[in-house]
């Protein structure tokens, strides 16, 4: 091929001063010897000519070759150049162009990776569409949050008729869907066509929102507004009718007004630890996700915490045992918040466990692993050998307003708020709830909060 054009080349080369010498041989203007010594001189350099000028032609051919397959390394380690000048501006030319092509497409090769780093990182689950619907890929989200029942949830009468009005219509669709596989979720879905399609065939992108929580969150606003109007209503009613009484039947009675004085005193002060509790829920939760810094002594806190319950224990004829462990770190935590926690454990021990019996109060340094995290922690536990919790309403406990028995609570005293006050002001406290019970045989409370310096 090489030789091919070395030959043309010197041809075209040679073609017009050979023409010329013969023309002059051939009309005698010029002499036999001198005119062959010219056109042998001509050849001679219409070859070299022709060498050089080939020899940039494949050079040129080369250029363009590398430059049609974007390899910029080639072109930086050419060997040679083209010698013609013309040649050599159109053989730079070609190279200005070629890298700059390889600059372009390496960066559109770096959008690329990073749109790809970016949708793959995206905490809602993303599906792409091909033109017949089905999905193409998804990204880590969708993987994780679906897996194989992928499938099962884009076969949704909703997500069918979503994507259906999105093709038809090419706007973006929204619908809400009660997804049951792989668990139940509350989803809202979005279908957006693309328009035009991806070089990949990808026609429209799905995204599924989980608003599962949310939901749960307001059914529970909506349960907790439920209850505790229930809650005030009772004492309130009983104020009222006492109130009632007191002015007509009872005006004159006084063993009767003593009496109804009595109970009316008793709902109202029931009234005022629900307020308290409601209020102190509300407080913990405005703070929830701010952690405390502050560093606290809890052998010295919980001591203090339990001489408070010695005159409730004595009535119930309970022992309360405090055992706390030498050399404990600092908590990191908020003092006023913890004796909360411990009050409401303690309070719940001593109503709720055997009369006559042993409530345990423990201090200890939580061992790293297992049920709790293995970064240092502190661990308090309540327990008691009271009849012990049912199975099936240990996950509910924590639950505002959720009663076991919810008679034996009323009578007790409780609000139905104290164990979901421990609930939140654990989680303030980055910290791990943990409840243990068997029926028969009481109940155990175990509180894991983060250490800190002594």
């Amino acid at each position: 091929m090489r030789t091919e054009v070395l030959l043309g080349a010197a041809g075209a080369i040679a073609a017009v001063p050979t023409a010329a010498l013969l023309l002059l041989l051939g009309t005698g203007a010029a002499a036999p010897g001198p005119a062959l010594v010219a056109l042998a001189a001509t050849l001679a350099a219409s070859l070299g000519l022709g060498a050089v000028f080939a020899r940039d032609l494949f050079l040129l051919a080369e250029t363009l070759r590398h430059a049609a397959q974007e390899n910029a390394t080639a072109l930086s380690h050419a060997a040679a150049a083209p010698r013609l000048p013309p040649m050599e501006r159109i053989g730079l030319g070609i190279e200005r162009l070629a890298r700059s092509l390889a600059a372009r497409a390496a960066e559109v090769g770096r959008l690329l990776r990073a749109n790809e780093a970016i949708v793959e990182n995206l905490p809602d689950p993303l599906l792409v569409l091909g033109g017949d619907r089905k999905p193409l890929r998804a990204n880590a989200a969708a993987r994780t949050a679906y897996g194989a029942d992928m499938p099962a949830v884009l076969r949704h009468p909703g997500m069918r008729a979503a994507i259906d009005r999105a093709f038809d219509t090419g706007a973006r669709q929204f619908t809400e869907l009660s997804v049951p596989v792989p668990v139940p979720r509350e989803v809202h879905a979005t279908v957006i066509v693309m328009d035009p399609p991806l070089p990949d065939g990808a026609r429209a992108i799905v995204v599924l929102s989980d608003r599962t929580r949310e939901r749960a969150l307001e059914r529970m606003r909506a349960d907790f507004i439920a209850n505790a109007s229930h809650e005030l209503r009772t004492p309130l009613a009983s104020l009222i009718g006492f109130i009632e009484t007191l002015q007509g039947p009872a005006a004159d009675d006084l063993p009767a007004q003593r009496r109804f004085l009595a109970i009316m005193a008793e709902q109202a002060s029931r009234m005022n630890r629900l307020i308290d509790d409601l209020l102190s829920l509300s407080r913990i939760e405005m703070n929830e996700h701010q952690p405390p810094s502050a560093r606290v002594d809890l052998g010295a806190l919980a001591t203090k915490v339990v001489a408070g319950f010695e005159p409730a224990a004595a009535s119930r004829r309970v022992v309360l045992d405090l055992q706390v462990a030498t050399g404990l770190p600092m908590a990191v935590a908020d003092a006023d918040q913890v004796a909360q926690v411990l009050q409401n454990l303690v309070d719940n021990a001593l109503k709720y466990g055997r009369e006559g019996g042993r409530v345990q109060v423990g201090l200890a340094l939580a061992p790293g692993g297992g049920r709790w995290p293995a970064r240092p922690g502190v661990l308090l536990t309540v327990g008691d050998d009271g009849p012990g919790i049912p199975r099936q309403h240990v996950p509910r406990l924590t639950e505002r307003f959720y009663r076991v028995d919810a008679g034996r609570s009323r009578r007790a005293g409780g609000t139905g708020l104290g164990l979901a006050i421990v609930k939140h002001i654990v989680n303030r406290h980055r910290g791990h709830l943990a409840i243990d019970s068997e029926e028969g045989h009481g109940a155990v409370f175990s509180v894991w909060l983060p250490a800190g310096h002594k």
